[in-house]
Order: structure tokens, then sequence, then C-alpha cells
């Protein structure tokens, strides 16, 4: 053991001398380890911040409080430790709790300072919107932590209020006056107030809050809250309070919870775990790990190659190969730890960076900047394990190299091994076995899609070695520099190998990804349903609404609008609520509709162009009309089904429900009718009558909505909204944009992209710099020979062409294995049928494009002249 210890010694003793000897090489090798553990650290630091715990957000919950009583609306209730986690209501008749509750159980003595926070409206610049209103004692020690005030004072009288950014924005401001609106039962009760402050409130940041002193803007319609004051308010403390139907969030019971057993029963979380979530983590770890190792090989390939002579000399005076390993691995181990700890410091510094754009992206507010040490101390090791990984091969040949060769001065391998191929292809097959079974129709597994990418990947590493082989001799046609570039590779398929390997990963795995992506949004397109026709803005109207001042509105907001009235059966009337059954041989006809347009039957001579309908079912249901039949929509999803589709006649029957919710039937008539397909899954409406059926049937019949001709510009609409607003009876602007993909989607997107191509480039430029190192004395022996200086140039282009196109090449069918099995349990329909949504102009620029760049780069930063240098083969 002491033997051992003492060889390990030498061993990294020599691998620190060796990398301060080859300071450019040992950069280079850092910074293909420290990459992966800068960004993963630098995400770690983000997410902890971002990620606000029960503890860290104590403050922005309670203030200084040492606890959150809230009333339940009943008489008993259970709780987790944290009560917006998990609650459960016990009492059955209705409660509304009280200070002397609070006080009879955490004692007389206690401060207790009321807290209400509830939505209502306020008047903007532009009109109306949603006001997030804090009612509580600001001044109050108690209640410091719930806002940080920016900019003037807090409120000292009920007339005055603080607002944040967001709500400024909008306006009013500072030192002007803002009008809060409150809906009763006995109407809207309107405040004026001056703002004296600008406060961001602790819970939210990007919508508009404010805070007020209680009863400023009347009661609050919400149970009763208190902070409360005093030592600490333990579990048992929450326990009782329960027991009279509070709800309690204890400072201490949040900061230092007590064990699970204190929890009743009915309060343990058994979430079980996502084993998606679990697969898709290992497989990405281990993706990256491989990736690291294969980027980081050839560098350790190299480094192995400029110590074969003392490797062999140590070998030729009785060393063993296990000493030559060792020598090998400790470059590994120096440059991992070295590299590991840089990786983990700069990850740290640049999480720091990023986090004023990261707070941007973000709603709410971050927590306290939060270095997760143990999880980084996990990236740190793994990037000590990646670079042994890295070491690993070269090592072994290092051990196995032939000694009366090396000293000789020749350099070179032998023959690719004739197993490794037939073994690769066998890992393909199975990845592609896997991929199937993993993701038929019976349901995905996701073990089996991972292993699907992981044995698919493996096994085109394994085939590497003979492609780079076949290419060195298919090569005999080529240009001088491409024919140089590609026998130098298959020559030294230690060195090549690897850099080949990483970049076909990289490759497959952003052809994995995209495949998925690309499916998965396809999917989500073929079953969205639109509300009506693409372009067009519906608001909705009540009985009470004055559709003329909505014509006003638009038009000073869009003045080139067209605005179109529709004109339907009112559902709420004095009779009461009001519904029309069709009917066919006694039976209803089953219609679903989205009622985008406030109502489901639409009364009119013509169909409106809001529908949607495609222009033959439009000129049938016109025609329809100016027969006096009723036309019915029919979405592709209605229970009617095609049997639908005949019907002829139908029976109208308009039934009443009472105040006590009781159905009466009504008037009822025999109508033709004619069916026609709405163009969607969901009908925007049921049915259209004709006038002269709903005059027939006693119809109560007004305007239900107006819609607005395209298009409603997104810059528009949030001000059209808050000016809508101010009308009563008028409903929210919705327009129809069709299918939008989250941002979330098309930033993953572009964020694939980058990081396939910075991976790309990394393992392209790692190789070519290396090939153009080892080769030096090849190329001065063609200088001396008479070469150009751009031949250099070209050998240096071909160099990065080669490895980048054969590794894309490679990677791109591979890719395609577990991409189609992981697109088919995201795209799967309700039917069964799947999609593959092929990115293929993502694919040209990873397969044509990237190496095409690639060497045009390098070509262009290549040295063109080198000074001669001696040969020693």
């Amino acid at each position: 053991m002491s033997q051992r210890i003492g060889g390990w010694r030498v061993a990294l003793r020599l691998a620190r001398r060796e990398a301060w000897r080859r300071k450019a090489q040992t950069v280079l090798m850092l910074v293909l380890v420290c990459l992966p553990v800068l960004a993963v650290a630098a995400a770690a630091v983000v997410w902890r911040t971002a990620d606000v715990s029960g503890a860290e957000g104590v403050d922005r919950r309670m203030g200084t409080a040492a606890a959150l009583v809230s009333g339940s609306g009943t008489t008993a209730v259970l709780q987790a430790f944290d009560p917006d986690s998990i609650t459960s209501w016990l009492g059955e008749e209705e409660h509304v709790s009280t200070e002397e509750e609070v006080r009879s159980v955490l004692g007389s003595e206690r401060t207790l300072v009321p807290l209400a926070q509830e939505y209502l409206a306020y008047e903007t610049r532009r009109g109306r919107a949603d006001l997030l209103v804090t009612q509580t004692e600001l001044a109050d020690p108690l209640t410091h932590g719930l806002l940080r005030l920016t900019d003037g004072r807090y409120p000292r009288t009920t007339g005055e209020i603080v607002v944040n950014a967001a709500a400024a924005r909008r306006g009013p401001g500072l030192g002007e006056t803002i009008a809060v609106m409150r809906s009763g039962s006995d109407g809207e009760i309107r405040t004026e107030l001056r703002v004296v402050g600008i406060a961001e409130s602790a819970t939210t940041r990007d919508r508009p809050a404010a805070a007020v002193l209680p009863g400023a803007v009347g009661a609050p319609d919400d149970q009763p809250r208190w902070l409360v004051g005093g030592g600490p308010v333990t579990w048992d403390d929450v326990r009782a309070l329960n027991a009279v139907g509070l709800f309690a969030a204890s400072r201490q019971v949040l900061s230092d919870p007590p064990p699970d057993s204190e929890l009743p029963p009915e309060m343990v979380s058994h979430a079980p775990v996502d084993e998606t979530t679990v697969t898709a983590l290992v497989l990405v770890t281990t993706m990256v790990l491989l990736e690291v190792v294969l980027l980081a090989g050839p560098a350790f390939a190299v480094r192995a190659r400029a110590q074969a002579r003392t490797l062999a000399l140590v070998a030729a005076s009785g060393g063993t190969p296990a000493q030559a390993r060792r020598t090998v691995l400790a470059s590994g181990v120096v440059v991992g730890l070295l590299g590991g700890v840089l990786g983990v410091l700069l990850g740290i510094g640049l999480g720091a960076l990023l986090m004023p754009l990261a707070q941007r992206l973000q709603g709410t507010w971050f927590g306290p900047f939060e270095v997760p040490w143990t999880l980084l101390l996990v990236v740190a090791a793994f990037g000590l394990a990646a670079a042994v990984l890295a070491a690993l091969v070269p090592a072994y040949s290092a051990s196995r190299q032939d000694v009366v060769a090396v000293l000789a001065g020749r350099r070179g391998e032998g023959r690719p091994s004739r197993r490794s191929p037939v073994l690769g292809l066998v890992l393909i097959a199975a990845g592609v076995g896997s991929g199937v079974a993993g993701s038929g129709a019976g349901g995905a597994s996701p073990p089996l899609v991972a292993a699907s990418a992981l044995l698919s990947v493996l096994g085109m590493v394994l085939v590497v070695a003979t492609a780079v082989a076949l290419v060195g001799r298919v090569a005999r046609s080529w240009p001088l520099a491409v024919r140089f570039a590609a026998r130098d590779a298959a020559r030294h398929r230690t060195r090549t190998v690897p850099a080949i390997a990483a970049v076909g990963a990289t490759v497959a795995g952003v052809v994995t990804l995209g495949i998925a992506l690309n499916s998965q949004q396809a999917a989500d397109e073929r079953d969205y349903d639109p509300q009506f026709a693409h372009g067009y803005g519906v608001v909705q109207v009540e009985p009470e609404a004055d559709p003329s001042a909505v014509r006003r509105v638009v038009a000073g907001r869009l003045p080139d609008a067209r605005v179109e009235e529709l004109t339907g059966v009112r559902s709420d009337s004095e009779a009461g609520w009001t519904e029309i059954a069709f009917q066919v041989a006694g039976e209803d006809l089953m219609v679903q509709t989205t009622g985008a347009f406030g109502t489901q039957y639409l009364v009119g001579s013509s169909v409106p162009a809001v529908t949607g309908l495609d222009p033959a079912a439009r000129e049938r249901a016109d025609s329809a009309l100016a027969e006096g039949r009723v036309v019915l929509l029919r979405g592709s999803e209605d229970e009617a089904g095609e049997g639908a589709a005949a019907v002829d006649l139908v029976r109208a029957v308009v039934r009443v429900s009472d105040e006590d919710g009781t159905p009466r039937d009504g008037a009822s008539v025999e109508v033709p009718a004619t069916t026609v397909p709405a163009g969607g899954q969901i009908a925007p409406a049921a049915a259209i009558l004709p006038p002269e059926v709903a005059g027939e049937l006693g119809l109560s019949v007004g305007p239900t909505a107006l819609a607005i001709a395209p298009t409603v510009p997104g810059t528009a609409q949030a001000d059209l909204d808050e000016a809508l607003a101010t009308l009563p009876g008028t409903g929210v602007l919705y327009v129809e944009r069709g299918f939008r993909p989250d941002d979330s989607v098309r930033i993953l997107q572009w964020v694939l992209a980058v990081l396939g191509g910075v991976l790309m480039l990394g393992g392209t430029l790692t190789a070519t710099f290396l090939a153009l190192s080892d080769a030096r004395p090849d190329l001065a022996t063609m200088s001396a020979v008479g070469a150009r200086p751009r031949t250099r140039r070209r050998v240096a282009a071909s160099y990065a062409l080669v490895v980048g196109l054969v590794g894309a090449l490679l990677g791109a069918p591979v890719g395609f294995i577990p991409g189609i099995a992981v697109s088919r349990p995201l795209s799967r329909g309700d039917d069964g049928a799947t999609l593959l949504a092929v990115p293929w102009p993502l694919l040209a620029v990873v397969v044509v494009g990237l190496p095409l760049l690639t060497a045009a780069a390098v070509g262009l930063c290549a040295r063109s002249r080198l000074p001669l240098v001696a040969r020693i083969d």
C-alpha cells in the first residue's frame, strides 16, 4: 500500500511539472473541463437564489412577526407545517374568526396587526386595471419586510397610498391621485387616494400592487388575517389554532420544522417520484459526462504522445505498465482538480453577474444570494471524474505502446479493431429496439427511451474508428490538403476518434431534442382549437352595456378597425335562465360550443365572418338562413357525429330554469334545419337562428358581443383592455391570434442551437489545433519541399472539415433513434395518432453549416508560415 501511495505521489509531482511546462496545452485542457463545470455551477447559483424556500420567504410573508394567522371560514382545520402546501377543512358550519379566538390560544399579551390582501380595480391613465391592495398598519414594526420603500414615504392617513413601480408606470404616479374601486352588493364604491410613495411588494414585481392603512378602501371580503407578535409560535400552538378553525404560518415552524412524525397522517405528502424527471436528469448527466470525456480525450492523447519517449525509457529500464498508466492518469487528476475548483469559483462569479438578467425574467423577487456548496462540491467532483475518464484511454494506450518503435522515433497506430464496429452496430440496434419498446402505444417508458439514447450514442462512438479509417482510404482522389487531413486523422485515431465522437454525440443530442421539441410543438398546434376566426377580436357585452360606447372606445384606440355587432339569444332574462334544445326523434342533439360570443345561439339573416366558417360552408349557411332554416354548427368533436349531417327537421324546445333551478319547457316548434361544419373541434356557437324563428319562440334577443375585424396589434390590446374596463357590462377583449408556441420553447430552441454550436466548435477546434500541433514536423517538411504558405491554411481548414463533417454525418442519423422515440409519447393525441416534425433548418445548420463555418474560420486564423523543425521519423 505504501509503495502504491508513493508511486501516486511521484506521478502527481511529475504531472504538476508537466502541466507547468506545457502551459498552452494545459490551458486548453482546463478550458474543456472548466466550461461545463462553470455552466452548471452558474445555473445552480441562479436556481438556488431564485428558489425561495419557506424559511427564506418568511419575511416577505409575515414581516418580522412570529406568525401569520388566518381564518378558514369554519370551526376546525388541519394543516402541514406550511399552510400554503397542504390543508384540510374539518368543520361543517360557517364561522368567522375573531381576535379573541387568537388570543385565547396564544395569550392575551400578544400584539395582533390586521393584514388583508385583495384585488381591487383602479383607474389608470388609459382606463381601468386590477390592483393587488395590501391593508395593514405600515408603521408597525411587525410589517417591516412586506414592502420595500424606494421613493417617497409610507401613508400616515387613510387618504394616502403607496404603489409599486408596475402600477406607477400605468399611472397615476408619485404625487398624483389614484382612484380605487370596490364592487359590492350595494354597487361600486370609489375611493380617491394620494400616492405618497413608491414601494415594491415582497410578493410580486411585475403586477400592479399597492398598500394602504386599514379601512382606507373599505372592509376586505376575505377571511381575517393577523400578524402575531411576541415570542415564537410553536407547533403545539399551531395545532391548537387549527382546533378552533385558524390556519397559522409560524416563523419557528417554517425555519426549523419538527419531524414528519408530528404531522397528522392526512397531512403527510405521498407525492410519487417523477420517474420521467429522474430519468431525464440521469440521461442528461450521463450525456454531459460523456461529452466532456470525449472533448478532453484528444488533449490527454496528445499529452500522452508527448510523454511517449519518457514512458518508453521507463519501460526499458524495468518500469511496469501500471506505472505508465499512473503517470498519464495523474495528468487527469491534476487537471481535473484544478479545473473543478476553477470552474466552481468562476461559476459563482458568473452566477452573480447573471442574477440581474435572470431577475428580469421572473415575476417574483429572488431570495438572498445563495451558494449551494454541497451541490457545487458534486459539480467539482464531476469535473474531476470527467478529466480522469478522459485520460483513461490514453493511459491504457501508453501502457501498451511498442517500446522499440517509440525509442526508434516511429509513430502511428495499428489497424482498428474488427470487434468494435460490430459491437457498435449491435448497440445501435439495441437502441432502436429500446426506443420502439419505450414509446409504444401502450404507454411511454422513460427508462427505455433514455436507454435508447445512451445505447445509440455509445454504439456510434464504437463505430467512429472504423469510419475514420474508411475516410482515410477513400481520400486517394481528393485534393492534397483534404487528403492529407483525412489520412492524418486515420493515422492518429487516438487523437481524432474522441473529437469526432464528441461532435457526433453533440449533433445526436441536438437532433434528438430538436425532433422532440418540434414534434411536441406540432402536436400542440394540431390540438389547438381557435375560439373564432383568426385575427378577429371579440368583446362580450351584458344587457346593461352600451354597444355604441364600446364602438367609440375602439375607434379612439383603433381608428381603422371595423366593428360588427353580434346579436344573439340572451340566456339570462326576466323569465329565468333560458336554454334551447334541438331534438331529433325526441332526443336532444348534443352540440359543444366555446361560448365566445356571449351566447350559444346567434340570431341573424347571415353568418358573421368572425365565426370562421370556410367559404363553402358559410355560403351554404347563408342560403339556409335566407330560407328560414336554423343553422346548426357542428365541431369535429361533437357528439352529434356524422348522423347530424343528415338532419333536415328539428324541434326547437325552449327551457327556462326557475329561481330554484328547476327547468321547465317553454315554447316548442318544429323548424327546418341545416347542419354545417364549424371548421374546428368545437363550434363558436351552437346554432344561428333566423329572426322569425327567434320571434316565434319568444326569445329575448339583443347584442351579446362586438367583433373587431383583423387585426388588433398586441401593443394596443393592453390599453384597449383598460379603456373597455371603464364601461359597465363590458367583458375583456379576446383576440384570436392562432397557436402561439410558449416563449420557453423558443428560448429552449435557441439555447439548444447555441449550445450545440458551441460544443461542436469546441470539439472541432480542439481536435484541429491539437492535430496541427502534432503535425508540425509534417508541415515543416511540406514547406521545405516547396509547399506554398497557403497550403498550411488549407490543411488546417481540412482538418476542421474532416472532424466536423464526419462527426455530424455520424451523429445526425443516430439522433433520429431517440428523437423519434421521445416524440411519439410527446405528440400522441387522444386517438393514438403521433406526429414526427423534423427541424430540417436546424439540421442543415448543424450538419452542414457549422462544419463549413468552422473550416473557414480555422483556415483564416491559421498561421500560413511555420519555422522549420527537425523531423524525427
